[in-house]
């Protein structure tokens, strides 16, 4: 438990990316040179990542990520720098999948979300979405402002507002001060509904596993789940699909424009 609690605090300082002009950095940490193969405590394959990071040694500051990864340890800071090493080695499908899973942690980090459009800006398909409803868009934009966390506990003190203003209607002697009281209800009532709704809503979207990036450099989609069967279109690294069926080694994607059809599940890694 220790352990974990310290690796915790070292992910709050993190590696940003080096050239300003590709993306946004951050906050980088002070740390002691040491090769990743040697690393065995999670501080100090973090201490090995973030020194091979900034010697420009992105291939060995990925490993050392993907080793903290593969021993159990989750974090937005760890998702965002393990992006960025694999974007620095141009490797667009691994970089735009973990920029994802890491605004599944943090939706309202701006950084992370502009990073991750620099990086899906490099990709070779350029595919127009189906336009949706602007107020879609829009509830969105306000629910990734928060993190389903906050959102919870943002419904919990609205209920507990809701509960006061009720028991102010209930027991108040004054008429005006019933009329807050229920009014008052009524409002936080609402809000109450609406960051539950939300909050349940981001839980959804974290745990969704219908979402999926190609990680391979080029894959045909096929007209049916068989190698032999027609091919469709071609998906390049870094294209982002939705998962509609699966059927053994195969998935049916959808991409942003509708066109879906067959192509094999190594191909893609699910968000």
């Amino acid at each position: 438990m220790k352990q974990i609690i310290l690796v915790l605090c070292l992910l709050v300082s993190g590696v940003g990316m080096v050239s300003a002009q590709d993306v946004l950095p951050q906050e980088t940490a002070d740390v002691q040179a040491q090769e990743p193969a040697a690393a065995d405590a999670p501080e100090q394959l973090w201490d090995a990542a973030n020194t091979a990071y900034i010697n420009g040694d992105f291939r060995a500051a990925a490993t050392a990520y993907e080793q903290l990864l593969a021993q159990g340890f989750v974090s937005v800071k760890l998702y965002y720098n393990l992006a960025n090493a694999y974007f620095k080695e141009n490797r667009l499908g691994k970089a735009i999948l973990f920029y994802h899973r890491a605004l599944r942690l943090a939706p309202g980090n701006d950084d992370i979300r502009y990073n991750l459009s620099v990086a899906e800006a490099r990709t070779k398909d350029n595919i127009e979405r189906i336009p949706e409803f602007f107020f879609v868009g829009w509830m969105r934009g306000v629910r990734h402002t928060m993190g389903c966390a906050a959102w919870t506990v943002l419904s919990l003190v609205l209920l507990a507002c809701a509960l006061a203003l009720f028991l102010l209607y209930l027991l108040a002697p004054r008429l005006s001060l019933r009329k807050t009281g229920f009014y008052g209800t009524l409002v936080a009532g609402l809000l109450f509904v609406c960051a539950t709704w939300f909050a349940a809503a981001d839980r959804r979207e974290m745990l969704d596993d219908s979402q999926a990036v190609v990680t391979a450099a080029s894959v045909a989609v096929k007209s049916s789940p068989d190698k032999s069967a027609t091919d469709l279109f071609v998906l390049h690294e870094g294209t982002v699909v939705r998962i509609a069926d699966r059927l053994g080694e195969w998935c049916e994607v959808v991409i942003g424009d509708g066109k879906k059809g067959w192509l094999e599940s190594r191909k893609i890694e699910v968000v």
